[in-house]
């Protein structure tokens, strides 16, 4: 098993270094990991430190640990890009600098408020938070290349403070459908990511309403991953959601080298 989507104390919403997070998917029993600490670069300013990483110094540690427990375990070099129109192209300068194995897009900002400390939301009904989130989505799905898989697609859900976070209007699911088809269109796939269980959703980023979409629209590039910020939650309601992508029809998981995928039968 592998766990495509951690985050390491590179990333300053994480304390891990990267030497704790190989030694906890160790006791796991993990085959292969990837890191993938934020790249969200000109961040609106929010109760975050500035999200800039010193790339030099990154991977000198990362190639420093990977070379120690070659023989161990695979450790692939990716990023989760956070994704905004005015960001894409100083995120390109430093994907195009270095080998990445793996590239998560994400949207974490739209229209310049971050949807994790809540401004997106003030002041929009739940209908206007999400069209407007699936919208951006598609605009920088159309605008961005440099990526494996968009990752946990229905965010917005996580965040806001709605009674109801169902994905329950015919206009969600025509964007959805869009994106989902333009993600197949340019050889793009989903990340699966566990964190929703977590955030007590109950199920994972996408709903598995999408992923049976992206299943019937003929999408077959899946990722999992747990999006860790913390030992605990390393792989965490793994087996679960392979069961759920069972028995939805996925037969193989992705994995990812030189940003091309390699399939491994569920």
């Amino acid at each position: 098993m592998f766990d495509y989507h951690i985050h390491s104390n590179f990333s300053s919403d994480s304390n891990m270094s990267m030497e704790v997070v190989i030694n906890k998917a160790l006791e796991l029993g993990l085959d292969e990991i990837a890191f993938t600490d934020h790249m969200d670069l000109l961040y609106p300013p929010v109760s975050y430190p500035i999200w800039d990483i010193d790339y030099e110094e990154y991977m000198r540690e990362f190639y420093s640990v990977k070379d120690k427990y070659k023989g161990k375990i695979k450790i692939k070099l990716g990023a989760e890009v956070g994704l905004q129109p005015h960001s894409i192209e100083k995120s390109l300068e430093i994907l195009n600098s270095y080998q990445f194995d793996f590239i998560i897009a994400s949207t974490h900002v739209v229209d310049f408020q971050d949807l994790a400390d809540g401004v997106y939301y003030i002041g929009k009904t739940k209908e206007q938070a999400f069209l407007r989130y699936f919208e951006e989505t598609l605009n920088l799905i159309k605008m961005f290349d440099k990526f494996c898989v968009y990752g946990h697609l229905d965010i917005v859900k996580r965040y806001g403070n709605y009674e109801n976070k169902e994905l329950d209007r015919k206009e969600y699911w025509d964007l959805i459908d869009e994106i989902l088809k333009l993600l197949i269109q340019k050889g793009k796939g989903i990340e699966v990511n566990t964190s929703g269980y977590r955030y007590g959703l109950q199920m994972p980023h996408p709903e598995p309403k999408i992923l049976k979409r992206y299943y019937e629209l003929g999408g077959e590039i899946v990722t999992i991953g747990s999006d860790a910020h913390s030992p605990d939650f390393i792989a965490y309601m793994f087996k679960p959601t392979i069961e759920l992508l069972k028995d939805i029809g996925f037969k193989y998981l992705a994995k990812f080298e030189n940003l091309e995928p390699v399939f491994t039968k569920i």
